[in-house]
């Protein structure tokens, strides 16, 4: 499970990233942080971190270093082979394992490879392709008891998936009793695996044993992902007065594993924002404190040069001039909170509740913040889309809806919003992610309504939730005080009803040029 080491494992491996001008480090770093990931079940963050790794160490091409560059290809391209293999995308595992193959040098490390690229053969039904790779490395690894059980197991296993008539069990017993006598005990769990397998359709009674002798070892190992094939075999082959116990702690195990990864995956996000957030952070103040050190240069400069007049005139110029730059700075930290924040936070919340790996809709949606946080300097500008504004803003109200919090939206037609300018929408816009971030992060609701309804020389927006309520001594943070800005920009209004007993109301008022 995941732990506290493997946060801060993960914490400093991304600060590497954004620290170090060392392109070896750097890649190191990725290559860890998608082991971390892997490990805890999120294989397609892993994968970008190893690819991105592999992409640090092509444009190194040191000859010096070239041996350092080659052992670190080969951790990534053997890690991308096994988290394929893992998404079951098998001829790509085997494109990676041939990657790798072509600079090991260790002839150690060439086996195992070998072997991996086996078993991915192995899972496509290549079963010729495979046991060739066994008869060819078998040999080479009789002196290392595990590994030649290893070997052993999986090329009599792969010549039973060939073909069922073939006796293999004298082989699978083999290395059973290599295992046993060298204390294996993950090699023994693999052979009653194999064997329960064997034995499950001749003598199925002598298959549950195996299966039963598979689980006590992955109790004493530990590992969840690993009992939880166990149970499935002894859930098939089990009598019908026992399915009950496996069963209900597959379903247990199962939900908490899915909970576990989960939680890890979002963690992991958190993690990457937060430091990319404190990096941008001191890009801003060492901006800041260049331009001070530029206007101090200039006032030296003009206070040797001027009269008492012009003095005066440059402390009235210096005011405004640090007037203009607290604005600049309020809606800099606005559009940081709306876009990146605010932003980012929807996404965290769709692969939280998303479980139908929607990877390229993400990848849009991440493209786009990523493309709003590079312009976020700039000065604000329309943006063409294909949905009417209706449409948009049905989508992002709706991305907050999960499980547990079901979000109802009534009136919003496009007729709506024909009176209403296109810069009162895209504040209105953000407003409303707003009160939806600060709903999801804490009211705890179930239920909520927006309503849309137009009224004589204004639009109005009601808000309602049944979540737990403002407290008694109810305080706006940043954001919500935020909303209350924008509204007055636009020449709105926003009410929040702290008096109500349970959930929370808000009531938004915009004004419309066109007459009803």
């Amino acid at each position: 499970m995941y732990t506290i080491k493997d946060d801060s494992a993960f914490y400093y491996f991304n600060k590497v990233t954004t620290n170090t001008r060392n392109l070896l480090e750097a890649a190191n770093a990725y290559t860890y942080m998608g082991i971390l990931q892997s490990n805890f079940g999120d294989y397609f963050s892993a994968q970008e971190n190893v690819l991105t790794s592999i992409r640090y160490l092509q444009r190194m091409n040191h000859r010096k270093e070239k041996d350092s560059i080659d052992k670190y290809m080969v951790n990534n391209y053997n890690e991308l082979g096994r988290i394929s293999s893992i998404l079951k995308n098998y001829p790509a595992a085997i494109v990676y394992y041939d990657q790798a193959l072509k600079l090991i040098k260790e002839d150690s490390k060439r086996i195992i490879t070998l072997n991996n690229k086996a078993v991915a053969h192995r899972q496509m039904k290549q079963y010729p392709q495979a046991i060739a790779i066994y008869d060819s490395i078998i040999n080479g690894v009789k002196d290392n008891p595990q590994r030649y059980a290893r070997f052993l197991t999986n090329s009599a296993y792969t010549r039973w998936l060939q073909d069922p008539g073939f006796q293999v069990a004298p082989d699978l017993l083999r290395a059973l009793q290599i295992r046993e006598k060298e204390k294996d005990t993950w090699g023994q769990y693999s052979s009653y695996s194999h064997l329960s397998d064997y034995y499950s359709r001749t003598q199925p009674g002598l298959a549950l044993s195996y299966a039963q002798k598979m689980y006590t070892v992955v109790q004493q190992l530990g590992n969840p992902g690993y009992e939880l094939e166990a149970l499935q075999k002894l859930i098939i082959l089990s009598p019908p007065a026992a399915l009950k116990k496996y069963f209900t702690r597959y379903q247990y195990l199962n939900d908490s594993l899915q909970t576990a990864r989960s939680s890890t995956r979002n963690q992991f996000a958190l993690i990457r924002y937060d430091v990319e957030k404190s990096k941008a952070d001191n890009l801003v103040l060492q901006k800041a404190n260049a331009k001070k050190r530029v206007q101090i240069i200039g006032q030296w400069i003009l206070l040797l040069g001027v009269t008492v007049l012009t003095v005066i005139g440059f402390a009235w110029y210096r005011k405004q001039k640090q007037r203009a730059i607290r604005e600049h700075q309020l809606k800099t930290s606005q559009k940081v909170h709306d876009v990146v924040a605010n932003g980012l936070y929807r996404v965290i919340s769709k692969v939280d509740y998303d479980k139908t790996g929607g990877k390229e809709q993400l990848l849009d949606e991440l493209t786009s913040l990523y493309e709003q946080s590079r312009n976020i300097s700039y000065e604000p500008h329309e943006e063409k889309t294909a949905l009417a504004f209706n449409e948009s803003l049905t989508e992002l109200i709706s991305s907050f809806s999960s499980p547990e919090t079901r979000v109802l939206i009534v009136g919003n037609s496009k007729e709506l919003w024909s009176p209403v300018t296109p810069g009162v929408k895209k504040e209105l816009e953000r407003v409303l992610q707003e009160l939806m971030v600060n709903m999801k992060k804490h009211s705890r609701a179930k239920n909520v309504v927006l309503k849309f309804d137009r009224q004589p020389g204004q639009l109005s927006i009601q808000y309602t939730d049944d979540g737990i309520g403002a407290p008694p001594h109810f305080r706006k943070g940043n954001g919500l005080r935020n909303t209350e800005n924008r509204m007055a920009g636009i020449g709105g209004r926003i009410i929040f009803d702290t008096a109500t007993a349970t959930g929370m109301k808000i009531q938004l008022y915009i004004p419309i040029a066109l007459p009803i």
